[in-house]
């Protein structure tokens, strides 16, 4: 499998198309109101609807209860649920099994005490995504631009594939595949102009860095 690369947080079809074009592997549509890039269900048809099978289409949610991701599984059809709250691992486990689609948890990181619970989730979900911890509990629970010590994830394998996200930019995130090999990369805040305000140069700016982070990745492994 190859790297791969999630825009997440896309609420415009500029956006989203941008992203599209630019060779992203999925793409990410928060519904989480406290979020400024939440995606309304009103409005989730018509978005996800562009994607057209062109990218693996991620639904975010925060801690939802069951009839809320059932609205919204309905609307915008996504192909994986991204569970970013406080869901412990046999929620994660209830609800693959509910709606029977692939789970990716996130996964708040900030000391090696946090890496010990991954094996937990490993368990039961089918992907991985390592954030940066909020600053303070008032903070969303992603998407605020900070990065986590790479150096906790430094030459760790799981047996599910594994992304990172927290503040990354096209400027870091190659630094970032170098630290970690993570098998992914997840971004928001990084290819924004303002909080919520996605920026097409941007995102293509950072598919292009992740890309070329992965060229050379599989060079020095075939050197």
């Amino acid at each position: 499998m190859g790297m791969i690369v999630k825009i997440c947080g896309l609420s415009t079809p500029e956006t989203l198309g941008a992203a599209l074009a630019a060779g992203a592997d999925m793409v990410g549509f928060v519904h989480f109101p406290k979020s400024p890039r939440h995606v309304p269900l009103a409005a989730a048809a018509a978005l996800a609807g562009g994607v057209a099978g062109r990218a693996r289409k991620v639904l975010l949610t925060v801690d939802a209860g069951d009839d809320l991701l059932a609205a919204a599984i309905a609307a915008f059809e996504p192909d994986i649920l991204q569970l970013h709250g406080h869901e412990p691992p046999a929620r994660v486990a209830a609800l693959r099994a509910k709606f029977g689609r692939p789970v990716m948890k996130a996964i708040g990181l900030a000391s090696a005490a946090d890496v010990a619970g991954i094996a937990d989730y490993e368990a039961v979900a089918d992907l991985l995504l390592f954030d940066a911890l909020p600053a303070d509990v008032t903070a969303l629970p992603g998407g605020n631009g900070r990065a986590f010590d790479w150096a906790l994830l430094r030459g760790r394998r799981f047996a599910k594939p594994w992304l990172i996200g927290g503040g990354l930019t096209a400027e870091t995130v190659g630094e970032a595949i170098r630290a970690t090999g993570a098998s992914g990369v997840d971004v928001s805040s990084g290819v924004e102009s303002a909080r919520g305000v996605k920026d097409i140069g941007k995102i293509a700016s950072f598919i292009a860095a992740a890309r070329a982070a992965e060229k050379l990745g599989s060079l020095a492994e075939s050197g």
